[in-house]
């Protein structure tokens, strides 16, 4: 059976574990050549490539902070150098951080839009520079908060994910003439090393979560990578601006 994703390139930023690990790897399980992005865990990033490489793929790790500029520049002079062109661009890379309203500084607030918004736009700005005359797909990582559940004490990340809908939604209008899709994926929890980290996977939060998620549960990586591969493949070439909610049911 023919491979969905089959002699396409495609970058992956923050995809050294979590939902950008899972992508990276479900990309190259169907054919992409796949710049595995990191900022911190070269560890994680080099594991993710072993895995792909192993199982018969393709894949490099390419160090980069997606809010930096010169950063973005090389991360795609390098996807360049290695497999000569783009056409799937993956806008994982993200943090996030919890604040009662009183406790909101201006250094929460820009260092959550700076990687979140302008790191989206710098990224999708140079990205955009070398898709071929076919165009491409562009999926930005969003999320559940970025509308109606928003929850207490997130206003800032929040914030920033309504925003990268809303980036979604005009750039889809502005480089759709070029054959550019651009669409956003918003997951619900995820347990993702992040959340682990965050000591969210055994919490009241996630508990809470699951009651009020329709299928039951929280999510997985797992859960994600599909959809990202059908918005980067030719079974979604008439969608976009489109915001995918993957979230067990739950709004």
């Amino acid at each position: 059976m023919a491979k969905k994703l089959e002699g396409k390139v495609a970058v992956v930023t923050g995809a050294s574990k979590g939902i950008g690990a899972s992508i990276a790897k479900h990309y190259a399980a169907e054919g992409a050549s796949v710049v595995v992005n990191y900022s911190s865990s070269k560890e994680g990033a080099e594991k993710v490539v072993v895995e792909i490489v192993a199982a018969g793929g393709k894949a490099v790790a390419v160090h980069a902070n997606v809010a930096k500029q010169a950063d973005i520049e090389r991360l795609f002079a390098e996807t360049l150098k290695a497999y000569g062109k783009l056409d799937i661009l993956v806008n994982n890379a993200g943090i996030y951080e919890f604040s009662p309203l009183e406790s909101i500084t201006e250094e929460h607030f820009h260092k959550q839009f700076n990687l979140n918004v302008l790191g989206l736009i710098l990224t999708t700005q140079e990205g955009v520079k070398h898709f071929g005359a076919e165009g491409g797909s562009i999926i930005n990582l969003s999320s559940i908060v970025s509308s109606t559940f928003a929850p207490a004490n997130a206003a800032v990340y929040s914030a920033t994910k309504g925003a990268v809908d809303a980036l979604t939604h005009s750039l889809s209008k502005e480089l759709g003439p070029r054959n550019i899709r651009v669409n956003a994926i918003n997951p619900g929890m995820v347990e993702t090393e992040g959340v682990h980290t965050a000591g969210m996977a055994e919490s009241d939060m996630r508990k809470f979560i699951e009651a009020q998620t329709p299928l039951g549960r929280i999510g997985q990586p797992q859960d994600i990578a599909p959809a990202a591969v059908f918005l980067a493949s030719a079974d979604s070439s008439w969608i976009s601006g489109e915001t995918l909610f993957i979230a067990g049911g739950l709004r």
